[in-house]
């Protein structure tokens, strides 16, 4: 199976598949930029419109990479779209009406996805239930009971299929009936990791849910992945639930980049308790305590209205405004 992809979605991954000295160009720029007025084809040409610290460094790169050639960066982007294509997945980039409406309005948004099963509009009025992996069975009962009633208000459910409380939710927004999506730490043609999750992966796809990943299609897991992925599991959702986290731990990640992402941030009770971390964002004002689920759910609005939210998003972008 091919993947039936646009002349523009071709070159936007190929911009991204540019490298300089072994590195590549800031993909969340490359993102921002193509979404503007002719910017894909400004940066054909190697100009960058945006005045920023991050594209004052990228321009004498793009540049740079643009007249050493193509080439090697279009074949790159062939082998890993087979590879896709041959994991059964599917493309969608900052181009597409259908890039997920929540993920569009952050700064440093990704320029494609790749995702197996199937894109939904009501994952606009979604959001992701994270915590540690290393879960108490206290944690992983209420990430499952949060996760359960949640999807009692039509709220799909976000996670990053980690073991410990990102499994709990997934597993129990399943057993309910629920919507869930997985944003993975892996490309999407790799192996699911952990590898103890491949069968919770399958469910999610059995069920009419997604995996989405932010990386070529062949990325192993790796150390900076996971931080990244972190990133989109914020983005694509309305907020950030937190169940249990260490000072050190990802989730504790998510919430301060929901927080900077303009998103929702929900800490419950038993997490304010023992964390300080927890207890210095509500004290700031940067986060939300949960006592109960109503305490999201009266915050929510209607998945229809958020994605034409979205929409309209895009087409300031594209009008340049």
């Amino acid at each position: 199976m091919d993947l039936d992809i646009t002349a523009e979605q071709h070159d936007l991954l190929t911009l991204c598949a540019l490298r300089v000295d072994g590195a590549s160009l800031d993909w969340s720029l490359l993102a921002r930029s193509a979404q503007s007025p002719d910017g894909l084809a400004a940066l054909l040409e190697g100009r960058l419109r945006e005045d920023s610290r991050a594209a004052t460094k990228n321009r004498p790169l793009l540049q740079q990479a643009l007249d050493a050639g193509v080439d090697s960066a279009r074949a790159r982007v062939d082998e890993e779209l087979a590879a896709a294509a041959k994991a059964g997945a599917r493309l969608v980039t900052v181009l597409d009406k259908d890039y997920p409406a929540n993920l569009r309005v952050v700064g440093n948004l990704p320029p494609f996805l790749f995702y197996r099963g199937a894109l939904d509009q009501r994952d606009a009025r979604s959001i992701a239930v994270v915590g540690t992996r290393q879960a108490s069975e206290e944690g992983l009962r209420r990430a499952a009971r949060m996760a359960r009633e949640l999807v009692e208000h039509d709220v799909v459910i976000a996670s990053g299929l980690a073991k410990g409380i990102d499994a709990a939710a997934h597993h129990a927004t399943l057993a309910a009936g629920g919507r869930t999506f997985a944003v993975m730490g892996t490309g999407i043609a790799a192996p699911v990791y952990p590898a103890e999750n491949r069968p919770l992966a399958r469910a999610i796809l059995d069920a009419e849910g997604a995996l989405l990943s932010q990386f070529w299609p062949t990325s192993p897991p790796a150390k900076y992945t996971f931080p990244r992925r972190n990133v989109v599991t914020s983005g694509t959702t309305l907020g950030s639930v937190v169940i249990e986290a260490s000072h050190t731990s990802g989730a504790k990640m998510q919430a301060r980049l929901a927080a900077e992402h303009g998103k929702l941030v929900f800490l419950i009770k038993s997490l304010a308790d023992a964390q300080p971390w927890a207890k210095a964002m509500l004290e700031e004002d940067r986060a939300i305590q949960v006592n109960r689920s109503s305490d999201i759910t009266d915050r929510l609005g209607q998945a229809a209205d958020i994605q034409r939210a979205g929409q309209q998003r895009q087409q300031l972008a594209l009008a340049g405004l």
